[in-house]
């Protein structure tokens, strides 16, 4: 396994642990062991399993794609020392039975009549890092970590694929008494899904990552961000986007109404070659009573069906939980994207055993011009059991416009996880 190093850039990274130390330590520590020693013998470590089926039949492949790979994660957790802890996390995806995929990004060139599965093989140190904790609600990490902001619309660890996006960076976290939630993240580099072996799977970046939230009673969480991204190595990447979001939900008779609403702004920024501006919109509301919730929402990425490439993006977000499980609109096309969508989601069968379902219909196409895309029907099937063990049988089913340019494509997974 290659394990490449990256400092970051001294003025930025600089700044930012000058004024996350200085906020961190200015309140008592957390104690726990008492001696460094004893920060690693009480320290614990975990284990898990997740193997996964994925079929693909794609209308524009001759070929179907079968997936069956098997995620092996390893991890240790010191106890604190005066505050201070250190994590490390280590991964290793294996093919088991068939291997009749792409996995993308480069990976596997010879495979290129099949459909992809972002899934390569292969070891990962997914996580490393050291941190600092106080007791007021402070926190400072330095290191290879997860960074997840709000839904993970966009900033995200792509927790579906089996090597999931990590960051090289710097973070730090303050919380408050009040509800305030400030979190802030210089990231040097991004380890992306597709792993260390392809140039496609470690980018080098310059990226601020700012996020401020607020819990008003009564209302919800009110949240603004603004994320620099500066990729080095992609320009397409490099965004300055600014934003603001409202969640929350309130009792309403029986039930529990849920509401959402976003917006956001995005500019070019950097090297990144394309003039551009567009503008990001998200509505959601719910409604649970008894097991059952149903959900409605609307989601705008802007784009301009007369230039390429002057559409919103998000390069860093959790994409497959957004605009269909199909992944049909990973990458925002020219002339943008709006997804209407409906659903409905319960549970049955009671406490640890309960099975938890979903269904889901979107309708697609073009925020600028109003060209159709296609709909698509997504459904799930979950159960926990036993404690350790879990099961998830999932589908999708895009139906493409036929002068959309896009292909039919249908998706079913089998996925069993064990964790120890």
């Amino acid at each position: 396994m290659k394990i490449r190093s990256k400092l970051p850039r001294v003025s930025a990274a600089g700044l930012m642990v000058a004024v996350a130390v200085t906020a961190a330590f200015s309140v008592p520590p957390v104690l726990a062991a008492e001696t460094v020693a004893e920060m690693f013998t009480q320290g614990k470590g975990a284990l898990s399993f997740r193997y996964r089926l994925e079929f693909v039949d794609q209308a524009n492949f001759d070929d179907d794609a079968v997936a069956s790979t098997l995620r092996t994660r390893l991890n240790f957790r010191t106890d604190d020392w005066n505050g201070f802890g250190v994590f490390a996390e280590f991964d290793y995806v294996t093919d088991i039975f068939s291997d009749d995929y792409n996995a993308g990004g480069g990976n596997t060139p010879d495979k290129g009549r099949y459909p992809v599965v972002a899934d390569p093989t292969g070891s990962d140190l997914n996580q490393a890092y050291v941190q600092w904790q106080g007791s007021t609600g402070s926190l400072l990490r330095g290191g290879r970590q997860r960074i997840i902001f709000d839904n993970a619309r966009f900033v995200g660890n792509v927790g579906w694929r089996q090597n999931e996006q990590t960051y090289d960076a710097g973070y730090f976290q303050q919380k408050t008494a009040a509800g305030l939630d400030f979190q802030l993240a210089y990231v040097w580099q991004v380890n992306r899904i597709f792993g260390r072996d392809v140039p496609a799977g470690t980018n080098d970046n310059s990226t601020w990552l700012t996020n401020l939230g607020w819990v008003v009673g009564g209302l919800g969480k009110l949240t603004g961000y603004f994320y620099d991204i500066d990729n080095v190595e992609v320009a397409d990447f490099s965004t300055s986007t600014w934003g603001a979001r409202l969640a929350g939900s309130n009792q309403l008779g029986s039930g529990k109404f849920g509401y959402a609403a976003e917006f956001a702004h995005q500019n070019d920024a950097h090297n990144n070659p394309v003039d551009y501006s567009a503008n990001y919109y998200r509505l959601d509301v719910s409604m649970g009573i008894a097991g059952v919730t149903p959900y409605a929402g609307f989601e705008s990425l802007g784009g301009d069906n007369s230039r390429e490439g002057a559409a919103f993006r998000t390069p860093l977000a959790t994409l497959h939980a957004f605009n269909g499980w199909a992944d049909v609109f990973l990458t925002t096309p020219p002339a943008g994207l709006n997804d209407l969508f409906v659903g409905i989601k319960g549970s049955f069968g009671g406490s640890e055993k309960s099975w938890g379902w979903e269904v889901l219909h979107h309708t697609f196409e073009a925020e600028s011009g109003g060209a159709d895309y296609g709909d698509e029907i997504d459904a799930s099937l979950s159960r926990k059991f036993a404690g350790h063990y879990g099961l998830l049988l999932k589908a999708a089913w895009f139906d493409a416009d036929s002068e959309s340019g896009f292909a039919d494509t249908t998706k079913f997974w089998i996925q069993l996880t064990a964790d120890f």
